[in-house]
Formats: C-alpha cells, sequence, structure tokens
C-alpha cells in the first residue's frame, strides 16, 4: 500500500510538472506569435518596434491625470544606479529619447527633460555617451534639462548632470568626485615564489604584455595607461568647468580634487545650483521654465522591463527557467566583474 501511495503521488507530481511547462511552452509561443502580427503591417513589411512602456507619473502636487496628447510633457529619466550596468547604459538611455519622439506623444510634445540622480558613477565610456546624447537632445529639440539629486552625484554621476541647465540637490545630498580611476591591479609574483609557481605568457607587440600579475613590472611600466587616464580625466575636468562656469578649472584640480561634498558647499563651489530643494521644487521649477502651470503639464517615465521579461529574470521566483543559476561572493570594496578593464567614473 505505502508502495501505491508513493506511485501515485509521484505520478501526480509529475503530471502537475508537466502541465505547468506545457503552459509556459504554450504561454511562449502565443506571445511570440502575437508579437510577429502586431509588429508586422498588412503588407507584411516590419514595422518600427516599441521596446518601452510609458508611466504617467505625479506632477509637482501629487497628481496623476489621464494621458492628454494637448498638454506638454516633462520627461523624467532615472539615473539611478552604478552607470553602465543594468538599464542604465548609453543604448537604454537612447533608447528612451527615440521613443520620446514617437506616437502616442504628439509632435514636439515633449518641452523638457528632468534628470534624478541618485548614482556613485560607472564606466567613462557610458557616461560621457550618456551626456552627449542628453546633450545632442537637448540642442535638437530647443528644451531645458534640469537635474534633482537625491542621495549621491559622484563621479559618473555629475559628468551626467552636466548636461542639465541647471541641477538642484536635497539638503543632505552628496556631490563631486571629479576622477578617474580603475580596477585594482595586483601582482603575484611573491606569493608565486613561495609557493614554487612560475608563468610564461606568450605576446607580441610591444608592450602587448604591459602590467602582467604574474611577473615583475618594469619600473616605468604603466605610463601608456597613466597617459590614457590623465586624457580622460581632462575631460572630465573641462566638461564640468564648461557646464559649470562658476566652477573655477585651477581650483578643481589643485584644491577640491576627486574630493565629494555636502549639498551646501557643492553650491558654493559651483557643482549645482540649489541645495536644498525637494523634487517636487525642482519639477515645479521646470514646469515654470517651459511656461506650463500646475495642472496643465505631464511627466512621463518609461519603464523598460515588461511582466513576460521579468518572469525569466534570475531575480524572479521562477528565474530558474532561464537555465542560469548565479551564486555571487562579494567581499567589501569588490567591483563588478563586467568593470574588468575599464575605466571609471566612479567613487568607490
Amino acid at each position: 500500500m505505502n508502495e501505491s501511495i508513493f506511485r501515485a503521488t509521484l505520478r501526480r507530481f509529475f503530471m502537475v510538472l508537466a502541465t505547468v511547462v506545457g503552459a509556459i511552452c504554450a504561454l511562449v509561443l502565443v506571445t511570440t506569435m502575437i508579437s510577429y502580427l502586431i509588429d508586422k503591417d498588412v503588407a507584411g513589411r516590419p514595422e518600427v518596434k516599441r521596446s518601452l512602456t510609458a508611466e504617467i507619473q505625479p506632477n509637482a502636487k501629487g497628481e496623476r491625470e489621464t494621458f492628454s496628447k494637448t498638454n506638454p510633457i516633462i520627461l523624467r529619466i532615472n539615473i539611478e544606479g552604478v552607470i553602465g550596468l543594468d538599464k542604465l547604459t548609453r543604448a537604454h538611455i537612447s533608447q528612451q529619447l527615440i521613443e520620446s519622439r514617437e506616437a502616442p506623444f504628439a509632435d514636439n510634445q515633449v518641452k523638457a527633460i528632468l534628470l534624478t540622480i541618485n548614482s556613485p558613477g560607472g564606466t567613462v565610456t557610458d557616461s560621457d555617451s550618456i551626456y552627449r546624447e542628453l546633450i545632442a537632445y537637448k540642442e535638437r529639440y530647443k528644451l531645458p534639462v534640469y537635474a534633482h539629486i537625491d542621495g549621491l552625484c559622484a563621479s559618473g554621476g555629475m559628468y551626467i548632470a552636466c548636461a542639465a541647465d541647471k541641477i538642484f540637490a536635497t539638503d543632505t545630498s552628496i556631490v563631486g568626485s571629479i576622477g578617474v580611476v580603475t580596477p585594482p591591479i595586483f601582482n603575484f609574483v611573491e606569493l608565486m615564489n613561495k609557493v614554487g609557481v612560475e608563468s610564461v605568457t606568450l605576446s607580441a607587440g610591444k608592450g602587448k604584455d604591459e602590467l602582467n600579475p604574474f611577473r615583475p613590472w618594469a619600473k616605468d611600466e604603466g605610463e601608456n595607461y597613466k597617459d590614457l587616464i590623465g586624457y580622460m580625466y581632462d575631460l572630465f575636468v573641462n566638461v564640468v568647468t564648461t557646464n559649470r562656469p562658476k566652477v573655477d578649472k585651477e581650483a578643481l584640480v589643485n584644491k577640491y580634487g576627486a574630493h565629494i561634498f555636502n549639498a551646501a558647499k557643492a553650491q558654493e563651489i559651483g557643482f549645482i545650483d540649489g541645495s536644498n530643494n525637494s523634487y517636487d521644487e525642482a519639477l515645479s521649477m521646470l514646469a515654470k521654465e517651459i511656461g506650463a502651470k500646475e495642472g496643465e503639464y505631464q511627466v512621463i517615465r518609461f519603464n523598460d522591463q515588461n511582466w513576460f521579461e521579468s518572469l525569466f529574470k534570475s531575480e524572479s521566483p521562477l528565474g530558474i527557467l532561464s537555465g542560469t543559476v548565479h551564486l555571487k561572493v562579494e567581499l567589501p570594496g569588490m567591483l563588478d566583474p563586467k568593470f574588468s578593464s575599464q575605466y571609471l567614473y566612479l567613487h568607490q
């Protein structure tokens, strides 16, 4: 009898499992077919596909209203987290800017951009690319860009903030860290000598094996990388001093350096324009800039993750369906592996 109960239980388990797997496969098939049909017009030609979902955000009074094609739009773009990771890349910001000029929005309906920043920075490439995307958009459509800091605006975050015409912050925010850094570079020669391990790296081209951690370094090794870092630092300094004219370049390089400052000191230096402003206050000032009264504008934010995508993400309860199991150990000060061999505008 016990064996029969066991078999029955096992049979029911596999029946339920097969039902769940079948339902998921059917869902994938139906979703694919619908997506294919939507993305084709009657002639079978591919159409422009929107990958983002627009969400109506509260105005400065905390009110949300049904979307209108007549009211001006303030596009809210979140710069929150580490730049270069997840959705905070040039490609994702660029996609938001592109879709802000397409249906269902009326022609030229987006009248301003509000950046909300809470970031320690990130990669040099993404920070610079996002900054340039915002500058190009602002100049192409002749609209104002404001930034509001609530938390941290350091390094690459400050680089991106320089695309804004005005920068405001809460009184507890931290601003600054104008500098460049690389991930730590280790040398294991002494350890290898103690253990009795040798290493040989085959290479061609002068300097191709530079800073190899498994051999002694020459006295002048790494000069090429120092030159690159110096170039990227000069670029950062010029971006800040060009867009924030109150910042004294000599003082920035020789006095302030890559230090971080409270909001009041950041305003004194010239990094920001206001040091005790809430998000709602910054939003109201931007609405006034475009000549919109309260209740006569809408704030739109794009969300680029749909429910179907999130179902298969590793963070979701069903993430195991993606076929990947992540085991991760993080030590204090440890950088994301994606930052390996990258130059960083990052505050650590």
